[in-house]
């Protein structure tokens, strides 16, 4: 009974603001205030502020709450750990591991000696640093323009 006091007061003082918005000719703002003002008494005369009041007092409304709460950090525990590993797929069977195995890990890694062939090509050069200024110069102006 008192939650539908309360919800009643609530919505009535938020009408009065919105009269009192409207009245300094700001009508959208005033719109949106009596919306959610309305929304309070429309809770109560549906049923579910007491249905709420009926849930909060209930001990086995609240352990249900446990479970749920303890099966929410389950799966969000369970989704960090996995996501630190890197181990997206692990737990989707051949499916997930077929991507990980078809490169071997130092695949990609150039040999650090020399050629095995005798007429394989050199990669080239590193830039010289009069051409890295040249790359950086339309990065510079911006920053140049930016005061930075």
């Amino acid at each position: 009974m008192i939650a539908e006091t309360v919800c009643s007061a609530v919505s009535a003082a938020g009408l009065g603001i919105a009269v009192v918005t409207a009245y300094r000719r700001r009508f959208l703002a005033a719109a949106r205030i009596a919306a959610y003002s309305l929304v309070p008494i429309g809770l109560v005369m549906t049923g579910v502020v007491g249905w709420l009041a009926d849930t909060a007092l209930s001990p086995t409304a609240w352990a249900g709450f446990g479970v749920l709460g303890a099966a929410w950090l389950l799966f969000a525990g369970t989704r960090a750990v996995e996501r630190r590993r890197g181990d997206a797929g692990a737990g989707r069977g051949a499916a997930g591991r077929s991507g990980r195995d078809a490169v071997a890990p130092a695949a990609s890694a150039p040999p650090l000696g020399g050629s095995a062939r005798p007429g394989a090509r050199r990669p080239a050069a590193a830039p010289r640093a009069g051409e890295a200024s040249e790359d950086f110069s339309d990065i510079e102006a911006i920053l140049k323009k930016h005061g930075i």
